[in-house]
């Protein structure tokens, strides 16, 4: 890691749904231990419904973030940029290092496939807070 503190960029087309789910549950398990991001590479206008709803669940309150356009400076500040479902649509920084999470997208999925979206996410947020400052 380049910093005392490692930062991650979750990255995806939107950031209305993925993106802003996995830094939530990042945020949370690594209790401010690692800098966490969200962009898209075309923003959406609002968070998914459904994805404020099952983090609130969990007591995670995200209804008043909105999407966020990802700019350079994001993308190089961070150590690691985790994508998922980009395809080209987002760029690659040289340097970086990548993870690409295979996650569906929640975008008009009903509540029981967006809390099964959550939790895959929880489980690799869960493994990545290990990786990288060593357990919760």
């Amino acid at each position: 890691m380049s910093a005392e503190v490692p930062e991650v960029l979750f990255l995806c087309v939107h950031n209305s749904g993925r993106s802003q789910m996995a830094a939530a549950l990042l945020e949370r398990a690594a209790g401010g231990r690692v800098i966490v991001r969200s962009a898209g590479s075309a923003p959406g206008q609002e968070l998914h419904p459904a994805v404020v709803a099952v983090l609130a669940e969990w007591g995670i309150d995200i209804s008043t973030n909105v999407p966020k356009r990802l700019t350079d400076d994001m993308a190089l500040g961070a150590d690691v940029v985790i994508t998922m479902g980009c395809g080209d649509a987002c760029p690659v920084y040289p340097g970086k290092r990548y993870l690409d999470w295979d996650l569906a997208d929640p975008a008009g999925r009903p509540l029981d496939e967006v809390r099964t979206i959550r939790d895959d996410i929880a489980r690799r947020v869960d493994a990545l807070v290990v990786e990288l400052v060593g357990g919760p």
